[in-house]
């Protein structure tokens, strides 16, 4: 059976905002906070859009509550994001190399302190800074290989 292969590549525009903070810890948080806090905060508007038009119910209680929740979805995946760019830039100059485990680090770094910030137990703190782990070790992979 023939295989069809995309020979090209896609791209949208690039957008880089820079915020200088005086330090490059910060600058990477910052930087971190802000893209993904954006990606969040437009997912959520997206999705309340279509439920909104789906019901074909437009009112300002539903506007409202879309912004809550852009700013809410915002934040939080803002500050995660922060805290695992922080995290990894972090482990990458105390390690003195960049490779995959700074991602492996930074991400299981994330996973505790978020899930530790979030009041979870013992077992389900160890058990999310071992998904926070995995994950970004496997985007790491994943981002070489593209």
């Amino acid at each position: 059976m023939p295989r069809r292969t995309f020979l090209g590549s896609l791209s949208g525009p690039k957008v880089d905002v820079a915020i200088d903070m005086g330090n490059p810890f910060l600058n990477v948080a910052v930087d971190g906070f802000l893209k993904i806090g954006t990606v969040a905060a437009t997912r959520a508007a997206a999705e309340d859009a279509y439920f909104i038009v789906k019901r074909g119910n437009i009112s300002r209680h539903n506007f409202e509550n879309t912004l809550k929740k852009m700013c809410r979805e915002g934040a939080y995946w803002g500050t995660v994001a922060g805290v695992y760019a922080g995290m990894e830039y972090g482990a990458e100059r105390i390690r003195g190399t960049r490779d995959w485990k700074n991602a492996m680090l930074g991400g299981a770094l994330t996973g505790l302190l978020v899930s530790s910030a979030c009041g979870h137990n013992k077992d389900r703190v160890v058990l999310d800074a071992i998904t926070g782990g995995a994950i970004a070790t496997a985007a790491d992979f994943l981002n070489y290989l593209a």
